[in-house]
Parts: structure tokens; sequence; C-alpha cells
């Protein structure tokens, strides 16, 4: 399947799961993203129906519970909708792992440019006079946002195109140029790195992205290399980065029961009967936050100050985040 194709598709679920009416082809026309036509252009209408004919066997094939219907009586076109009851999902435990992971495709997304996407097509259903429940697709609006030159490096390393830019190493002031071949790019320790092969020194590199400086430029006709075969990008970035020494230490509070992963982290822990306070060793305030704030409300940081003043900071962000779209979503 496309990636055109797979965004039409999400967005066509997000469409039709932001309101309980049956919406007519018509009006979902209008509002998903990739069916844009002239229905007065008989061809261009054709061509319209058979996308969403396919679309929809698609999603009854993937499992989308999609029904048809019509809003009342005197409607004499049907229309279109998925079932919530059948399509939630009940409540799944994560592992603090399992949720990076999450949070990981969550990050993909937004920067494929499915949120905005979906943001503007509930925009247009609200200005059609559609009711749309803005708590229907929240699971699926991602709140963190990676390192602008995640975007082309990706499409380089997908492409198999020579990239160069400009990156910067704390101890040199000026940044230096970089030509590489990308096998393709992955998180490590709460950071993105680029792994590829660099054709200036003849050597497999890896390079941090927030590093990155300026614009990444793509050169050269897709297809240029072929990455070495069964490459395990985390390995080389785990090499290069060495082992992360963990000086500091952080208590937090951690709710009767809760934060399962923190307690098999913690070097110490101390029962209380607010909660359990617990040790932590961390090397970066930052990572470490990043960690916290998956845990929600069950965990509160005690010390130090750096820690709790970078977990705040996250918060922040993430409330600044679902502001925006949500601005973003009721714009006319």
């Amino acid at each position: 399947m496309s990636r055109t194709r797979t965004e039409r598709l999400v967005n066509l679920v997000i469409c039709l799961l932001s309101t309980r009416r049956f919406l007519t082809a018509a009006q979902i026309a209008a509002t998903v993203p990739g069916y844009e036509h002239d229905p007065d252009d008989a061809r261009d209408h054709e061509a319209f129906q058979r996308k969403f004919e396919r679309d929809k066997a698609e999603l009854r094939e993937l499992g989308v519970p999609l029904e048809t219907g019509t809003a009342s009586v005197f409607d004499s076109e049907p229309g279109y909708r998925i079932a919530r009851r059948e399509y939630a999902l009940p409540d799944i435990p994560l592992e603090p792992d399992e949720a990076a992971a999450v949070g990981i495709a969550a990050r993909l997304w937004q920067h494929a440019g499915l949120a905005a996407a979906a943001s503007s097509g509930l925009a247009k259903l609200r200005a059609a006079g559609v009711d749309v429940d803005p708590q229907a697709t929240l699971g699926l609006e991602p709140m963190v946002t990676v390192d602008p030159a995640f975007a082309p490096l990706t499409a380089a390393a997908r492409d198999r195109r020579v990239v160069g830019f400009d990156y910067r190493v704390p101890d040199q002031d000026a940044p230096t140029r970089r030509r590489l071949e990308p096998w393709g790019v992955v998180c490590w320790r709460g950071r993105w790195y680029v792994v590829g092969h660099d054709l200036d020194r003849d050597a497999t590199r890896c390079f941090r992205l927030s590093r990155v400086v300026g614009s990444v430029r793509v050169t050269g006709e897709p297809g240029a290399y072929e990455p070495p075969a069964g490459v395990d990008l985390i390995s080389h970035v785990a090499r290069w980065s060495g082992p992360v020494e963990r000086t500091g230490r952080a208590t937090v509070l951690a709710a009767s029961g809760r934060a399962a992963g923190l307690r098999r982290w913690a070097v110490e822990i101390v029962t209380g009967p607010d909660g359990d306070r617990l040790v932590l060793p961390y090397a970066d305030p930052e990572s470490l936050a990043g960690h916290l704030v998956g845990y929600g409300p069950d965990v509160r940081v005690l010390d130090p100050p750096e820690v709790r003043e970078a977990v705040i900071q996250r918060l922040k962000e993430i409330a600044t985040r679902h502001d925006d779209l949500a601005t973003a979503g009721g714009t006319r």
C-alpha cells in the first residue's frame, strides 16, 4: 500500500470516528484529503467512486467496523460511519519500553503530516455543520515532535539517496560539512540518530539529528546505493555513544502499586503513607524527564530541582501542543 493511500485511509478513519452521524460520500469527498475531485466532471467523479469503493473494502478487510445507513428516513443517499463500540480497544497496559515504542510511532506519524491533515479534515466537518466529537481521536494525536532533519533523512534513507548537511560537535566552534549514504534513522536513549556510510571518511558513521545545522540537502538519483544486508543500526549507535554513566540520583514519589518499570530501575525504595519514594540513577535530566512523564499522575518528582523543572517543562510543552491542536481544529 502506498504512503498516499495509507494517509488517506487513516484520515478517513479519523473523519468517520469524529462524528456519530452518517456521512455521505459527497461529505467525505469534501472533507478527507485525497478525495478531492470535480463532482460535475463525470470521469473525475467516476474515478473518485472507484477509489472510495476500494478504500471501503480495504477498511473492512482490516477489521474496521464500517457501517452504512442514513441519518433520517428522509435521506435518499446512504452514509457511512464507524461503530465506536466495536472499534474501540480495551485498556492495554504497557511497560515503559512498549510505551516508548508507541511514542516513536506517534512521532513518525506527526512528521508524516497526518496530524495536520486530520485537523484540517475535522475543521471542514465543523464548517459543514457536522457535530464533531473532539474526544473521539485524542489517542491519535501525537504530542511529541522530532528534529527538523528527521523527515528529509528518513525520506533519503527510504529512497537510497545521498545527503549532505552541516554538523556541529561539542568540541568544535564551527559545523563541518558531511556527505552521507543514509541507511536509516533510529531512536536511542531518547535521541534520534542517522546511520550510514560517510563518503568523505569512507567509513560507517552515525550522527545525532539535533546537531545537524540548517537544512539537509538531497543529491543524486534514487537507488544510488544499497545498505549492507542485515545491518543493525541500533548497535552502531550504541557502540558510538558508549555506556551511559548514571551518576545523578533523583527521588520520586510513586503511587502504591504503580510504576512497576521505575521500581525495577530504582536503587532504593522507601514505603510511606503517601506513596513509595524511589531513588533513581540518571545521567541526563532531560532524558529522565521524558521517561517520567509517561507515568502521568502516578509519579511526582521530589528531588533534584533540575529533574523536577525538566518534567514541568515537558508537561507544559504537551499542554501547549494540545491547545494548538484544539485551536487548529476549531478554526473555520
